[in-house]
């Protein structure tokens, strides 16, 4: 089986520094709908692990996360794509879990439950979290400049091995050409 991790505001959808707190706030970036579709018609699982603090903020309630996640899903699907599994972390920066990203808990988890070697997975992100994430976890890490992506790249200090793609619909191109 094949498997890639998505992070998901800035790399599958517009993120706001305001947080996406609605399904209306939900705006999906040119081309990744298409390209979850890529990765799902070239057997691909799709899932997508993202950080929401915005649930331990009090920005929104865990059925408006499961609305957009919906949103997502059904988005996806009007174009062939499936997302197979969203793993998100409800805390917030200062609980120090395991689950939020750039710590591995998500994407360890995943891989656990899809039954494939960690190793063999990639981890697609605009934040340098994202890809310390798939550092830690042992997984492949890509960043997407889409996002916070140009930052995150001029910044430097990535991963050793990172990979970088314009956006989520010139990566799934490059795997599933």
């Amino acid at each position: 089986m094949k498997l890639v991790i998505l992070d998901r505001d800035g790399t599958i959808n517009h993120d706001s520094d305001d947080y996406i707190k609605s399904p209306e706030e939900w705006r999906p970036i040119e081309g990744s709908l298409e390209a979850i579709a890529r990765l799902t018609q070239a057997d691909y699982r799709v899932v997508v692990a993202t950080n929401q603090s915005g649930l331990a903020r009090g920005l929104f309630d865990a059925r408006t996360l499961f609305a957009i996640h919906d949103l997502l899903q059904r988005a996806a699907g009007q174009v062939g794509g499936r997302i197979d599994a969203f793993f998100f972390c409800p805390h917030a920066p200062e609980a120090a879990c395991e689950c939020r990203k750039p710590q591995p808990g998500m994407l360890l988890e995943a891989a656990r439950r899809f039954n494939v070697a960690i190793e063999e997975v990639t981890m697609v992100g605009d934040a340098r979290r994202d890809l310390e994430a798939a550092a830690a976890a042992g997984a492949r890490p890509v960043l997407v400049l889409t996002g916070k992506g140009r930052k995150t790249r001029d910044a430097g200090g990535l991963p050793p091995g990172t990979e970088v793609f314009a956006d989520l619909a010139a990566f799934a191109a490059h795997l599933a050409p």
